[in-house]
């Protein structure tokens, strides 16, 4: 069981307090109908102000987690009234969870570049080539790039004309994309070996969704994704 003193490297004192309750009723220590401890509690506990412990019960209300009840304190829904998707804290951080991670993001951007690659505008093709040139620039002037590379695969999402595809690519690249990145900006020194390899996969995507190459861009995407799990790894070793 996490602690209030595991927080994982990119966890906010929020997010901490979130997953902290989340595991425990997954481990069914809290069962629907239950009452979490008090604001004053939780704030002893994970040594936060009670302002800290009111964001994260929020968006644990958001989500469907958790009820407020006036003058009674905060309960736990029943599980079938959850209505939020969302990321468990730790599922970048086993071989497991992190494969079942990486499968959702093959499924959703194989998926895009075979929409992109049929429905993209000239409009839509300018911005992902200004999106690539973009991170052209910023590995020639010794920079990640993380801004330019998630403009690219924005862009390409934003081609599938799909608001849906949008939604979801936005809450990955909160939740998922961002870890990734944070990985890989920690590891900048070995990442350099690898922006080659990056950029061509990038390019390759471009180009199938410039020829209108529904299949060829699906397999581009794959093998970009397949990739980055295999580099991740590295990040996280």
């Amino acid at each position: 069981m996490k602690t209030a003193t595991q927080r994982l490297p990119t966890q906010s004192l929020t997010e901490e307090i979130v997953e902290w309750i989340n595991e425990e009723i997954r481990e069914q220590r809290l069962k629907p109908g239950d009452k979490l401890p008090s604001e004053k509690q939780l704030g002893e506990q994970f040594s936060v102000s009670r302002s800290v412990v009111r964001e994260a019960l929020s968006q644990l209300k958001s989500e469907g987690i958790v009820n407020a009840q006036q003058g009674r304190g905060a309960f736990v829904n029943e599980r079938g009234s959850r209505q939020a998707f969302r990321f468990e804290a730790a599922a970048l951080n086993d071989a497991e969870g992190l494969e079942h991670v990486i499968e959702l993001l093959v499924t959703l951007e194989t998926a895009a570049a075979r929409y992109a690659a049929i429905r993209r505008t000239p409009e839509d093709l300018k911005k992902i080539k200004k999106a690539l040139v973009g991170m052209e620039y910023a590995i020639i002037n010794d920079k990640l790039g993380d801004e330019e590379d998630f403009a690219f695969h924005q862009a390409i999402v934003d081609s599938t004309k799909n608001p849906h595809f949008c939604m979801l690519n936005e809450y990955l690249e909160q939740h998922v994309r961002r870890l990734i990145r944070q990985a890989r900006s920690n590891t900048a020194t070995n990442y350099n070996n690898l922006i080659q390899a990056v950029q061509d996969e990038h390019k390759a995507i471009l180009q199938a969704i410039e020829d209108k190459d529904p299949v060829a861009a699906a397999i581009a995407a794959e093998t970009h994704l397949r990739n980055a799990a295999k580099r991740l790894n590295k990040y996280l070793s």
